[in-house]
């Protein structure tokens, strides 16, 4: 996925109200200025909203919009890069899947988006192919590590987040397929975990989830200034803690 307009390096000053960054921009006609940029992402951020830190923004001339850059990227400043913007990843992935780059998803010729299933939910990509039973795809963001190389989901507490591996095994005793997949938009993971301190209930619900027969795929990015793409499969680094069944 390639943004559709350059962008342009920047430093942080805060981010604050999730959604808003105010930042200095290094070229353009704001260069030097201190603006406010639109940050899409709701999740913590953390370790990665630090003042100071260098950015990557993408600038716009849209009138209907009132802020005139998003924040796209974190320049680590060591040949790595995080993607923040939460849209990424469904963009991204539908590229991958229309292109059948991978392969455990490339025998499904119908790609639907967004489409509404259970009873509160949207699933980010419904699947379906000839003789084959629908396969529900729910993407997830992946931009926390606190140990170098190891990618972690959630980077906070996620109530939407655990009623989706909810609805993901009702699709499985339904008799269809479903699949969490984690994008990680770290260019420096080798790894992807859940973070069981920061949402507990989140792991004990994805782990019913898993045991009700949800399959899991973690995929790497590769990212610059210019693009983001997804990239081959990283190992999921997460036992198998199911809950205990209790006695009959």
């Amino acid at each position: 996925m390639h943004f559709q307009t350059p962008l342009v390096p920047a430093r942080l000053i805060r981010r604050y109200k999730r959604f808003l960054a105010d930042i200095v921009p290094e070229e353009g006609p704001n260069a030097g200025r201190e603006v406010t940029a639109h940050c899409a992402n709701p999740g913590a951020m953390l370790g990665l909203a630090e003042p100071g830190v260098r950015i990557w923004v993408e600038p716009n001339d849209d009138p209907r919009k009132k802020l005139r850059y998003g924040w796209r990227l974190v320049d680590h400043e060591n040949g790595h890069f995080t993607g923040v913007d939460t849209s990424v990843p469904n963009r991204a992935l539908r590229e991958a899947l229309i292109a059948r780059r991978i392969p455990d998803l490339a025998d499904y010729a119908e790609i639907l988006p967004e489409q509404r299933y259970a009873e509160k939910s949207r699933i980010d990509f419904l699947l379906r192919g000839p003789g084959r039973a629908d396969f529900y795809l729910e993407i997830k963001a992946v931009t926390l590590s606190r140990t170098p190389g190891c990618a972690e989901f959630p980077d906070c507490v996620t109530t939407r987040g655990a009623r989706h591996m909810d609805d993901l095994a009702d699709m499985v005793r339904a008799g269809h397929r479903a699949m969490v997949l984690f994008l990680v938009q770290r260019s420096d993971a080798e790894r992807v975990s859940l973070a069981g301190d920061l949402d507990p209930g989140y792991v004990a619900r994805f782990d019913a989830a898993r045991q009700a027969g949800v399959e899991v795929l973690c995929l790497s990015t590769r990212m610059s200034p210019q693009a983001i793409v997804a990239g081959g499969p990283l190992p999921f680094d997460h036992p198998r803690r199911f809950p205990a069944v209790p006695d009959a």
